[in-house]
């Protein structure tokens, strides 16, 4: 999502890359087997509420019975129209619709007050998860779809998949979507590349032998890993949009929680409707 040569702040390198392995993971094309280590795996059925006072929980006491949770249920999302493109950089000029899409990383207090700002507009954003950071925060996938948000793939690790050999790209884009597929039963429909705006024919190729179908780019990028201030990041959203957009922002940035409801509220004064990625291209 960043430009070429560009390091993302939000990007930690204590974050960084997972080790690939061999083998294959049910559900997902091409997918190597899960590289998450076992004391960092999510649990197997839901965690305990933190307000429900001492033994609360699934297991809790002694004798208590241990039941597997279902599969989770996948996100309903709304066909596209036909003849979109495999890669998108923008939707219709003709529509007064734009869709603001987050890389997805960084600390998830920062993630889930931005999600909580749309949420209370009712806005839908767009999110591209990085598989490292679900590895880390797994509950955060499951909060962005009950938000009423989308979800999608934006490369196991965040580095520059362009550059990569066609084995190691599919890699990449494959663990994400494991991810994916094990939190919210489903691999999503969007993949953007990482460190990339487009795609090139070989990211397309390796995305699409995963089971993307599309690949979304953008076609503003107001570059708020560069934290500016709040107004200034609002000025530069609110003088590139127009109808059709696609908007490439980021969750981990505090001058992106902080210019969220100006930038709202500056959309809603040029007659321009937020909406997910799907609803922009359906």
């Amino acid at each position: 999502m960043d430009p070429a040569g560009t390091v993302d702040p939000a990007w930690a390198e204590a974050e960084g890359p997972a080790s690939p392995a061999a083998g294959g993971s049910p559900g997902v094309p091409g997918a190597p087997a899960s590289t998450v280590p076992a004391a960092e795996a999510p649990a197997a059925g839901p965690a305990a509420d933190p307000g429900a006072g001492p033994g609360a929980g699934p297991g809790a006491g002694p004798g208590a019975a241990t039941t597997p949770s279902a599969p989770p249920a996948p996100p309903v999302l709304p066909p596209l129209a036909p003849g979109t493109p495999v890669e998108v950089a923008y939707g219709p000029r003709t529509r007064r619709n734009v869709a603001l899409t987050f890389h997805g990383s960084g600390d998830p207090r920062l993630a889930t007050a931005l999600l909580e700002t749309a949420e209370r507009r009712g806005v839908g954003l767009t999110v591209l998860a990085v598989g490292s950071w679900l590895d880390q925060q797994p509950q955060m996938a499951r909060r962005i779809l009950d938000g009423g948000h989308e979800l999608g793939n934006h490369t196991q690790n965040h580095q520059d998949i362009s550059t990569m050999t066609p084995d190691r790209a599919r890699a990449e884009i494959a663990q994400c979507a494991e991810r994916l597929q094990r939190l919210t039963g489903s691999i999503g429909r969007w993949f953007r590349p990482s460190a990339a705006q487009y795609a090139t024919a070989m990211v397309r190729e390796q995305a699409k032998a995963v089971g993307y179908e599309h690949v979304l780019a953008f076609d503003v990028d107001p570059r708020d890993y560069s934290d500016p201030s709040a107004a200034e990041l609002q000025r530069r959203v609110l003088g590139s949009v127009r109808a059709g957009s696609v908007v490439a922002l980021h969750l981990g940035h505090q001058c992106t929680v902080d210019a969220l409801p100006a930038i709202l509220d500056g959309l809603a004064g040029a007659g321009l409707t937020p909406v997910t990625a799907s609803r922009l291209f359906a």
